[in-house]
Order: C-alpha cells, then structure tokens, then sequence
C-alpha cells in the first residue's frame, strides 16, 4: 500500500482537481492542472484532443498491449452550495473523508489513477512490454462514450479500466442507457371549440398507456431492461386557450447486453401502428433522443443517446489477473455490475475491448450535497491501479 509521502501525493492532486471547477463543457482548468502534474512527473506524452479530453502517456521499452485507465473530469453542477456543509470547490477534510463536487465522482478516481501512473513508470524506469495510458475525459456527464470514441481511435486500447465508483470490486458490465423520444402529433383549434380540433396530448395519454404494458426484457446477471417516462411537454406551452398539437415524451431506457436502437423501438412503434390502425386520426412517431454540446475546447460534440451495455465473463483470463493483482495487495475485490452507465458503453459495449471498472467510494454519493471520498478508498485504489498495471504489462 502507499506510504505517508505517496498518500499525499495522492490527496494533493485530488484536492487541486476538486478546486478547479468542472461542469461539463467547461474543463479546461481541470485539464490544465492534470497536464501541468504529468509535465512534472515524466509522462513520455501528453494530447489533449478535439473535444478537450486530456491523455498522459508512459511508453514501455518493449512491443506490447495498450492499457488505458478513463476516468471523466466533467461534473454535474451545484444548484444550491448553500446546502452543503463544506464548500463544494474547497477540497475540504473531515473525519477522514474528503469532500467537493467530483470527489466520488469521479475526481478522486482520476487523482489515483494518474498518481499510479506517475508511479508505475518511475519504479518501471520504462522496462515493460506496451504502453500505460490515462484519460481525463470531457462531457461524459451529457454523452456516456461519445468522447471516448475519439480516444479509443487514437491509442486503440487492448484493455480499458473505467475508474467510476465501485468500491474497490470490480465491475464486469453495466446495464446501457438510451433516451427513446415519442411524439403526438394533433390539430391545433381554440379551446372553447375542442371538437374542431385533435388533442395530442390526449393521443400521447393512449400510447403512454399502451406502453406500459409492454414487458422489458431481463438478463440472468443484469436484471430488467427499465423503461421510465421521465418528461412531457405540449406545444403550445404554455397552451391557454389552445388544443395541443404535438406532444413529446421521453424515455429512459436502461438497455440489456445484445440490444440495438432497431431492437429498442420497434416494440414502440408496433404499439404506434396498432393505435393507428384502430383510429386514423392518431398520429405518432418514435425516435432516439440526439444530443449537442460545446466542448471547452470549441469544438462541437453530438451523437444519438443511445449508449449500449456490456457483460464480460469474470474468467476472463484479463479479469483474472486484475482479481489475483488486487487480492496481492491485500484487497477483496468482489465481482460486481455497475447498476449505471459510463465510458465503458463506448469501449465494451461498441468497441468490444476487454474492460472492467474499478474506483474507489460508493455510487451513491455521486451528485449528492456533500459528495465526499473516503481517503482509505482513494489511497487502496492508487495502490490497486499500480497492481493492475504491473499485472497487464508485466513490468
């Protein structure tokens, strides 16, 4: 495990981390301090691609695999700081815990992450077989993925390690995530002459209700494939004195392993063909929900929300290592599932590329007042990431 000077190494790259504010689109000071931390600890290369995201690089002397660690640096935002008992930016401690936006989520894991490296390749002087990559990735927040597809087409990764919270277990697939858009469409009218008119939000009533009898699927190890109604607006809005001609609903769809956007909607739109069959004044359409963003860096990132979800078997032999690298450090890992979705809908889900998670803290401290790391967890997963380091590239 670290010593005294190493946990503070540890702690102090977190703590800067947590001062340099990041929502999603504005990381660019979380960016600097983790370049200017690698220039200072030797890092053979350092890119900071299109959409801002920051790689350090630690080159082997040797031919072999390519490991990259991701972990994001955007943050959710803080709507009321006054409600928190630590400044949200102070990187404050408190009975061993330390505490700001980012702390579990995910900038402790980041702070270990790039600490391991520095270290991996100072104790290694470079006598490895392969290359050691670390990725502080943009707008994972808004986009599960999409900035990590232009990560993973530069350093073509033969293993990932997604740092999000897992407590120290490992992570060998997660439930995907997409937002599926349903949509109404009417006949305006004034609404003291309604029959003149089509009501969508009254069609929108009649597919939600159809919709909710549809069965989800379910997997063996990752549970159901939910589907939750998460919003709905008419248009006009506000609509005084008007019939509503379009409606629009969303869904948050948590995807099982195997499923595709054509696997998703077409239940939805068997459901849209048989409301029109039985009325044809219903009238309605069923898409992915498309996302555009500004990046830091300028640069525009977008894409279809539909991040897909992946399981590898724990015997994998690369999984194998990870769970023997961390139980020689005196840890007990667990086999486990994130029950949310990260990066590794990119790299396993799209990619097919060996992954695992493995972070400190607890899921659920992400995006609550007061979010804080445990320091015990922080150090224990900088020690885990030199294990699983030295294990992948035999150094």
């Amino acid at each position: 495990m670290l010593d005294d000077n190493q946990k503070n190494e540890v702690l102090g790259l977190a703590s800067d981390l947590i001062k340099a504010k990041s929502y999603s689109g504005c990381e660019n000071l979380v960016v600097s301090v983790l370049e200017d931390y690698m220039t200072k600890n030797g890092f053979d290369d350092i890119v900071v691609d299109r959409y801002g995201s920051v790689i350090g690089v630690v080159e082997g002397d040797r031919p072999g695999p390519v490991v990259l660690y991701d972990g994001h640096i955007d943050t959710v935002e803080v709507p009321d700081p006054e409600k928190w008992t630590h400044d949200p930016f102070g990187a404050e401690i408190s009975g061993g815990k330390l505490y700001g936006r980012g702390a579990s989520d995910m900038k402790g894991a980041v702070a270990a992450m790039v600490w391991a490296a520095a270290n991996f390749k100072k104790i290694s002087r470079g006598d490895f077989a392969g290359t050691l990559c670390v990725a502080g990735v943009v707008h994972e927040e808004c986009f599960e993925g999409i900035a990590a597809r232009e990560i993973s087409r530069r350093f073509n990764p033969d293993y990932v390690i997604i740092g999000e919270a897992s407590e120290l277990n490992l992570k060998i697939g997660q439930r995907g995530r997409a937002e599926v858009v349903v949509e109404t469409f009417g006949l305006p009218a004034h609404s003291a002459n309604p029959d003149r008119g089509i009501n969508a939000v009254h069609s929108m009533m009649k597919l939600i209700g159809e919709i909710d009898k549809l069965a989800p699927p379910s997997h063996s190890s990752l549970g159901f494939g939910v589907n939750v109604l998460t919003d709905i607006i008419s248009t006009p809005y506000p609509g005084a004195s008007v019939v509503p001609s379009r409606c629009r609903a969303t869904y948050d769809r948590r995807l099982l392993v195997g499923e595709t956007p054509e696997s998703v909607l077409a239940p939805l739109k068997e459901v849209v063909q048989k409301l029109s069959e039985a009325d044809p004044k219903f009238k309605a359409a069923v898409s992915l929900a498309c996302g555009k963003e500004k990046c830091h860096t300028g640069a525009i990132i977008e894409g279809e929300r539909f991040f897909p979800g992946w399981l590898f078997d724990q015997n994998e032999p690369f999984i194998q290592k990870a769970f023997a690298a961390l139980k020689g450090i005196g840890l007990s890992p667990q086999p486990a599932h994130y029950s949310f979705c990260t990066n590794g809908s990119h790299y396993a889900g799209e990619k097919n590329i060996k992954t695992f998670g493995f972070g400190p803290s607890r899921e659920n401290l992400a995006h609550t007042i007061d979010e804080h790391i445990e320091l015990d967890q922080l150090f224990s997963a900088a020690a885990g990431y030199q294990a699983i380091s030295d294990a992948l590239l035999g150094a």
